[in-house]
């Protein structure tokens, strides 16, 4: 299933959300395959296997709730990473039965506005869904994540720390 372009903001880039598919797990896999992209995430890319099960639970969370981590595509149609809401995947610390909104780029689309522009598309179809307040979990260092959630009105909130030792702020944004 595809979905529309997302409407641009004054000097945003275009961007399109879609469905992941199963090639999208491959694709993924290849995009986040750089150190800098998974410095937040654990350094290292994940497995194949994470990004198949990962795109499985999107179409299963779109089929549900009508709304997941999409696949991002800029204005040629090339994969360039994935945003979106899902339900806070935790039960164990951070935000649990949240909605949580995230963004994952890959390095050559850094800079050039496309995690805002698609993190307010998100805005807009989880508040159609009637979802009434998100969250974005941040690792603490993340600056460019922030400034993503700041941009987008959301306040920052209480702080976590994570199962792997590291500190993460929760922002917060009624819808």
């Amino acid at each position: 299933m595809s979905i529309a372009p997302a409407t641009p903001h004054a000097s945003a880039p275009a961007v399109r959300l879609r469905v992941p598919t199963d090639e999208d797990a491959l694709t993924w896999y290849r995009v986040f395959d750089d150190p800098e992209v998974m410095e937040f995430f654990g350094g290292r890319r994940a497995d194949l296997s994470v990004y198949e099960e990962l795109t499985a639970r999107q179409r299963r969370h779109d089929a549900e709730l009508g709304y997941c981590l999409w696949t991002l595509t800029d204005e040629a149609d090339t994969v360039i990473g994935f945003t979106g809401a899902q339900p806070w995947p935790h039960t164990h610390y951070g935000p649990v039965g949240a909605i949580e909104i995230g963004w994952r780029l890959g390095r050559t689309a850094w800079g050039r506005g496309y995690a805002t522009a698609a993190a307010r598309a998100t805005l807009e179809r989880v508040r159609a869904a009637g979802v009434g307040e998100v969250v974005a979990m941040i690792h603490s260092r993340n600056a460019r994540s922030m400034a993503v959630a700041e941009r987008l009105g959301m306040r920052r909130a209480e702080s976590y720390d994570t199962p792997r030792g590291q500190e993460a702020v929760c922002f917060r944004l009624e819808l």
